[in-house]
């Protein structure tokens, strides 16, 4: 019996095979790759530092602002019946599927010097986004946010609404509620989505050098950085991609709880 079972498998084994080695194959090469004993003086190259650097204020920045707005929002998203819901969802959720490049696009006509908010922005203010550490920001923020969002919303849903009512019973508002309920109940949720939105933003490359540039020092994030080095200096950009390897290997390491049994 088990012969036959393990016979019956032949012909699902074969593509998935070929389906993981598809995956592993190219970080085996990149491994393969590194100049080990040389990899400390690669590390040490400008375009390591500064676009690691540069990657850890923006990111940091990023999930500031992500945590402020994209909590409440999927508070919202989780405990609302209202018809209208279901698209708000859809709108939040769309650059997880949007070409990064047209997203870059979109931020440059949204914050541009002739966009609907930055040209508003510089006639009263002078200030321009585009090409500065805060349009990498924003990019950063455009394509984390529903990582962290839907994530965080999963969470919350899976909250029974008795503990809402049971607050609000001891006199508990929504924002009390929110805050001294809903919060602590679901930290590993919010953990998880932080940590896949933070390696989102981490690694994101076409909106920001679509909005942002490649400027080293100011808009030349880790990922840019691998790409700026790779035609001058390879081996900086082998253990650049490495570093980056490593961090989302941290990552799903972390995360391990939400698919190991």
């Amino acid at each position: 019996m088990s012969t036959r079972v393990r016979g019956g498998r032949l012909p699902l084994i074969v593509p998935a095979g070929l389906a993981v080695t598809l995956v592993v194959l190219p970080m085996l090469a990149l491994l393969l790759r590194v100049e080990w004993t040389q990899l400390p003086t690669h590390l040490s190259r400008p375009v390591v530092g500064e676009s690691l650097r540069l990657s850890a204020v923006t990111t940091s920045a990023t999930m500031v602002v992500v945590w402020l707005v994209g909590t409440p929002l999927a508070w919202l998203l989780a405990r609302s019946d209202h018809r209208l819901t279901s698209w708000l969802r859809a709108l939040v959720t769309v650059p997880l599927v949007l070409p990064p490049v047209v997203g870059g696009v979109a931020l440059l006509m949204t914050y541009g010097r002739r966009g609907v908010v930055g040209g508003w922005l510089e006639r009263t203010t002078g200030l321009t986004v585009p090409f500065t550490t805060v349009a990498v920001v924003l990019a950063e923020i455009f394509v984390a946010l529903p990582f962290y969002v839907i994530t965080v919303e999963g969470a919350m849903r899976g909250l029974d609404r008795r503990y809402d009512q049971l607050a609000t019973t001891l006199g508990a508002g929504p924002v009390r509620t929110f805050t001294r309920v809903a919060l602590p109940m679901v930290l590993p949720g919010i953990a998880a989505g932080s940590a896949l939105a933070w390696a989102r933003a981490l690694g994101e490359f076409g909106a920001t050098i679509t909005f942002a540039g490649s400027f080293p020092g100011r808009t030349q994030t880790a990922p840019l950085g691998v790409y700026a080095a790779l035609e001058q200096d390879p081996q900086a950009a082998i253990a650049l991609s490495l570093v980056m390897l490593l961090v989302a290997v941290v990552v799903l390491g972390a995360l391990r709880s939400r698919w190991l049994p």
